[in-house]
């Protein structure tokens, strides 16, 4: 059997026996601290693991709200929709109506009756968009709309409520019904 490298020095008279003992002693208060050390980097790992993985879960949880979220007003924009079509007023007539489409800050314009130009002046009906197609609905179905999908609402008429004032030098004046902007 081969000789240990302390023994093949021991031989050859490199070393003495008191160099050897020391020398193993030191191995093996090496090996004891790296023993001990051992599960104190053992704790440090699992630390390290456990905060790993709790961050791991904040993130899932932040990711799933989003999607949660996300879901939600897909899912309000889709009831919108639903609503525009179900109550949807025929839009055919002669008079241009024009308005301004606040998405892009364009002016748009629809064709309509005597009656639908009267009732979006009086705002009893409004305009509702979804994506490129343009509603004309009842107020009512506006704001209920408006409630899930605030984009949609285009155009309502502010309520007419005007008095007039005693200093107006206009007041005896009317403004005749078919004067267009």
């Amino acid at each position: 059997m081969a000789k240990s490298l302390a023994e093949q020095l021991l031989g050859a008279g490199l070393v003495n026996e008191k160099k050897v003992k020391q020398l193993k002693q030191e191995q093996h208060l090496q090996r004891k601290q790296n023993a001990k050390g051992g599960p104190a980097q053992g704790r440090e790992h699992q630390a390290r693991l456990k905060q790993q993985r709790e961050e791991a879960a904040v993130r899932d949880r932040e990711l799933n709200r989003q999607r949660k979220a996300e879901a939600e007003a897909k899912a309000m924009k889709a009831q919108a929709l639903q609503i525009l079509q179900h109550n949807k007023q025929p839009v055919d007539g002669e008079i241009r109506f024009n308005f301004t489409d606040p998405r892009n800050n364009k002016i748009k314009c629809l064709f309509v009756s005597g009656q639908t130009q009267q009732h979006l002046s009086a705002a009893k009906v409004a305009i509702c968009a979804y994506e490129e197609d343009y509603f004309v609905v009842r107020r009512d179905v506006a704001e209920k709309v408006a409630e899930r999908y605030p984009e949609a609402l285009i155009y309502l008429a502010k309520e007419d409520n005007q008095t007039t004032d005693d200093d107006d030098p206009y007041k005896d004046f009317q403004i005749p019904d078919d004067l267009m902007w």
